[in-house]
């Protein structure tokens, strides 16, 4: 296990930019005061670190816990691709270990890429016919990964046409102090209504006066121009 990783370790490496890696910085806010201040890139693609992904979904949960650990953000969406390879090959024991393996540690998943690559394929997929409190439980969370995990795992129900955990966690999250939430509620009020227009402005009818502009604005981003600019005014 210890040589896998190591052997991950340096494939990373071998495919760093550290000009990549400057612009990945600026572009998930590691600065001071930012939502990803202190994280470390080495400079790689999703689609790169998807490839390296495939070859080693068979890591172990236990060199998984290893990379998902690690001050590298590329190595801890390494750990959580491998996860989400694991978990739609498993069977119901894989799958259970996985779901509750990411619920105990959502502190490492600490960035928006990390959650919305993952959130709907392993905790979305997972409740799918399944009790959800957990997700109401993540929306009251005090860590805003959480709550981003709540909403985007919904993702997975409003593709089968199930809209009202989207929609009651939308509301548990409309006067969330975060900009990262208000875009991600919004991208999921889109996905509704794309399947459901009448569903999605029910739910506007009732709030687009109060919500944040910023997840308005993502909610309608398909409407009609002249349907935009009525619920903007």
């Amino acid at each position: 296990m210890s040589y896998l990783v190591s052997k991950l370790r340096k494939e990373l490496r071998a495919r760093a930019s550290p000009k990549k890696a400057k612009l990945l910085a600026g572009f998930f806010k590691t600065g001071k005061g930012e939502y990803g201040k202190g994280d470390v890139f080495l400079g790689i693609t999703v689609p790169e670190t998807r490839e390296v992904a495939k070859r080693y979904r068979n890591l172990s949960l236990a060199g998984i816990a290893k990379l998902i650990r690690s001050g590298i953000h590329e190595e801890r969406l390494l750990a959580l691709l491998i996860l989400v390879h694991k978990f739609e090959e498993g069977d119901d024991s894989c799958r259970n270990k996985i779901f509750n393996f990411y619920l105990k540690n959502t502190k490492y998943i600490n960035n928006w890429d990390l959650v919305d690559l993952t959130a709907p394929k392993i905790v979305g997929a997972y409740l799918m016919n399944r009790p959800r409190g957990m997700l109401y439980k993540l929306a009251g969370s005090k860590s805003l990964w959480e709550r981003r995990i709540a909403i985007l795992a919904t993702c997975a129900f409003i593709k089968v046409g199930e809209f009202k955990d989207a929609l009651a966690i939308s509301r548990v999250l409309l006067n969330d102090p975060h900009d990262l939430i208000h875009k991600a509620v919004g991208w999921m009020l889109r996905e509704v209504g794309k399947r459901s227009q009448t569903a999605e402005k029910q739910f506007l009818k009732k709030y687009y006066k109060t919500m944040p502009r910023t997840m308005l604005r993502y909610a309608i981003e398909r409407f009609p121009e002249r349907l935009r600019k009525a619920y903007l005014a």
